[in-house]
């Protein structure tokens, strides 16, 4: 019996962006958080696919053993979205940092409620 498999180290990946999204009060921390998160569920879904012994769809006419390319697609735009929720993010957390001199949510939260 297999306890480290590609599954599980996702699903724990997962769980630390999570705990780290819930508990740290640093928007720097929070956003590494959120690309951990994406990286759990995007190798969570291309394990579940994983059929062993399967081929690549590319010039190969035996259909059967043939790997689906969708889920890789898919994971491929999930990539691409994620590194783009990120650089958006980082340049808000920029101008948030250079409005208010914090990268804490609290302090930050504090002074745009003050106004």
């Amino acid at each position: 019996m297999q306890y480290i498999t590609a599954q599980n180290v996702s699903l724990v990946l997962f769980f630390i962006g999570l705990y780290g999204v819930l508990v740290k009060r640093n928007i720097i921390k929070t956003i590494v958080s959120v690309n951990i998160m994406d990286f759990g569920a995007i190798l969570f879904l291309i394990t579940v696919n994983y059929k062993p012994g399967s081929i690549p769809p590319i010039g190969s006419t035996e259909i059967e053993r043939m790997a689906d390319p969708l889920p890789q697609a898919l994971m491929i735009t999930a990539i691409v979205i994620g590194i783009s929720v990120t650089a958006v993010s980082l340049t808000i957390f920029i101008s948030l940092f250079r409005k208010h001199g914090t990268a804490d949510w609290e302090n930050v939260i504090k002074r745009i409620q003050k106004r």
